[in-house]
């Protein structure tokens, strides 16, 4: 699947994902199955630095957490990029609007940044961690 900018005014969700996280892809991959290209613009952040070039988003921020950029133009970080993924693909919209109804964003929300950060760090101490385009 093509992550390269196609249209910089393309009128669906941009979601940025650390393609070199086995977990990261594998989930990914899933959803990508289970959605059409017109609805999510996949961007793998380690291959496609122009993408990241153009939103005006640092390596180093996308590696720490989710990110999605809605046609709107806002930014929604972590649980809440899952959120607007889960809303563009029927069989998960139900999660999302359960997670919203029961206000369950906030608290995962802080457990997500949580395993995120620690996500990161590990990556990191591994010298798995690559910023070359920062």
């Amino acid at each position: 699947m093509d992550t390269t900018l196609t249209r910089p005014d393309a009128k669906r969700l941009h979601v940025f994902y650390d393609g070199g996280c086995p977990l990261c892809s594998r989930e990914i991959r899933h959803y990508q199955r289970l959605t059409s290209e017109a609805a999510i613009h996949w961007v793998d952040i380690q291959r496609d630095h122009a993408t990241l070039d153009h939103f005006g988003l640092r390596q180093e921020d996308a590696m720490r957490r989710m990110h999605a950029y809605r046609p709107d133009g806002e930014w929604l970080i972590g649980v809440y990029a899952f959120l607007a993924i889960w809303l563009q693909i029927p069989r998960y919209r139900w999660a999302a609007r359960l997670v919203r109804l029961l206000r369950l964003d906030r608290p995962l929300q802080r457990l997500y940044h949580r395993w995120a950060e620690r996500r990161f760090e590990r990556l990191c101490n591994d010298e798995r961690c690559k910023l070359p385009h920062s």
